[in-house]
């Protein structure tokens, strides 16, 4: 639950200081109109500032493949904010598709729903922003009403990958699980230690929850209370905030705590690679094996061979540790309409289990069958 005057208040401030709003402006937030990102940057935060905004249903098909190019060329779009996922997904379509579309009109890019990893940043900054249009690349959530990590334009120098600094007012931090701050560059908990106006003030009928998941996970000290954001996260050397991803995203391998992103960004930092997704399995030696749902550059073809080349990519890049036990490739993943990806249903897919919970904002259904004939590779 959000309160009206908070929400719109912070909806308003945000979309105007992230995206250095101008007059002129035709800003195109492409998510779900009935997610939070499709509320608070289609609908409230544009509008409230009286910008135009475009809202578009659907997303790039077979069919279509350079759709979101023809909307920016025609409407002179100026502000494209958009999701990793999507980004990937353009990768592989290929690099034709806008470069013969006029993108002239963009000035600023922005990016959405979960970390993205430095070479989509790259490729996005470089094809779709013809390098020199900045990237907002931002952190929030449902419960958070608005973004609350994000560069702001001319103002933050960015890093590819990083979320980079707290808009202003926002107090974040980095602890461990007694509440104490960390040291530069060590992974722990991301948390807010002030209220903001847009913050959730309660889980509708279930305030207890409320209580217990968000702000007793952290223990209060000093009756001073933190929120929990379920995300992991380190702060580096010169104060810039990367997100590591859920807490709960994070496999146990032999004693070692290994982060689903860490994993998948490894995994696409090959140049076969445009998007992954780590699960776990149980597996009776290590406690938990490495099962990663990999989608290829059109110009590769899986084969047992580029199976364990990636797989020897990852120890490479993480460690003998990290090595996936399974590689699954795939021409798609199932997401939600706003571009997350949904790895729980991934991961029942791996365990043999009954697909369950809420499936409402799967973007498309057939995809769980596709997945279940993946080619597996044990090798």
């Amino acid at each position: 639950m959000h309160t009206h005057s908070g929400y719109n208040l912070y909806t308003h401030i945000t979309t105007k200081w992230i995206f250095d709003l101008q007059e002129k402006d035709v800003h195109w937030c492409t998510a779900d109109i009935g997610w939070i990102t499709g509320h608070s940057y289609i609908v409230s935060g544009p509008l409230s500032n009286g910008t135009t905004t475009v809202m578009y249903e659907g997303a790039p098909r077979s069919s279509n493949p350079g759709c979101f190019w023809d909307i920016i060329e025609k409407y002179g779009v100026t502000i494209f904010y958009t999701a990793p996922t999507a980004i990937r997904t353009f990768i592989k379509m290929g690099e034709h598709l806008p470069q013969t579309r006029n993108l002239s009109s963009l000035r600023l890019l922005g990016t959405v729903g979960e970390p993205i990893n430095p070479e989509a940043w790259m490729w996005y900054y470089k094809v779709i922003g013809g390098d020199r249009c900045p990237i907002v690349d931002t952190w929030w959530q449902t419960e958070t009403g608005g973004i609350m990590i994000t560069p702001l334009p001319g103002a933050i120098s960015t890093k590819p990958g990083s979320a980079t600094r707290p808009f202003p007012g926002i107090l974040a931090d980095v602890v461990d699980l007694e509440g104490n701050s960390v040291k530069d560059n060590e992974g722990a908990y991301l948390v807010i230690r002030y209220p903001w106006p847009g913050m959730m003030r309660t889980i509708y009928g279930d305030p207890e929850r409320f209580r217990r998941n968000y702000w007793e996970y952290i223990p209060p000290k000093d009756e001073q209370y933190v929120y929990f954001a379920g995300d992991g996260a380190r702060r580096d050397e010169e104060g810039y905030f990367w997100i590591m991803g859920r807490v709960d995203d994070v496999i146990n391998v032999s004693g070692h705590r290994l982060g689903t992103m860490e994993v998948e960004s490894a995994l696409v930092s090959h140049p076969a690679v445009v998007k992954a997704a780590v699960v776990s399995k149980l597996d009776e030696l290590k406690g938990e094996d490495i099962v990663a749902f990999i989608t290829l550059e059109s110009k590769y073809i899986s084969s047992e061979e580029l199976s364990q080349e990636l797989k020897q990519h990852v120890v490479k890049e993480i460690g003998a540790i990290a090595r996936p036990g399974e590689i699954r490739f795939t021409d798609t993943l199932p997401k939600t309409r706003s571009g997350k990806i949904m790895r729980r249903l991934l991961k029942s897919i791996v365990t043999g289990q009954e697909i369950s919970g809420d499936t409402s904002t799967l973007e498309d259904r057939s995809v769980l069958e596709k997945l279940r004939e993946t080619k597996v590779s044990n090798l």
